[in-house]
């Protein structure tokens, strides 16, 4: 999968957790928008996690422009913002799932797990 997420504590942080999965690998973390949709056309991976709220293009925005060019990809949206409005637009902008960071690691675990017996 690919991390993306422009907190770089965060992010490795949360790069290590996952990998404790044996089943699930981070291929690259990215920390802005338009470098998570770079990678994401280099690395063809199975997910991408997008952070919302990121310098340069939002995780929105990154979500609506993965699901036209990687329609099959799992995506996951990823925020400490708890505002349904934002979920809301996460969600119609191609978003398989939104997870609020507090309340998260499990249920990211259990996402991924699933889009990989796809």
């Amino acid at each position: 999968m690919l991390l993306a997420d422009d907190d770089r504590r965060y992010a490795a942080a949360l790069r290590l957790l996952i990998e404790e999965q044996p089943e699930l690998t981070v291929v690259a973390l990215a920390y802005d928008g338009h470098e998570t949709l770079d990678l994401a056309e280099q690395l063809d991976p199975d997910a991408v996690v997008v952070d919302l709220h990121m310098p340069n293009m939002d995780g929105v925005t990154a979500i609506r422009k993965l699901r036209e060019d990687h329609p099959h990809i799992c995506l996951i949206a990823l925020t400490g913002d708890e505002s349904t409005a934002i979920h809301d637009r996460a969600t119609e902008a191609g978003a398989d799932d939104v997870l609020v960071k507090g309340q998260m690691l499990e249920a990211l675990v259990e996402r991924l797990r699933a889009a990989r017996t796809h």
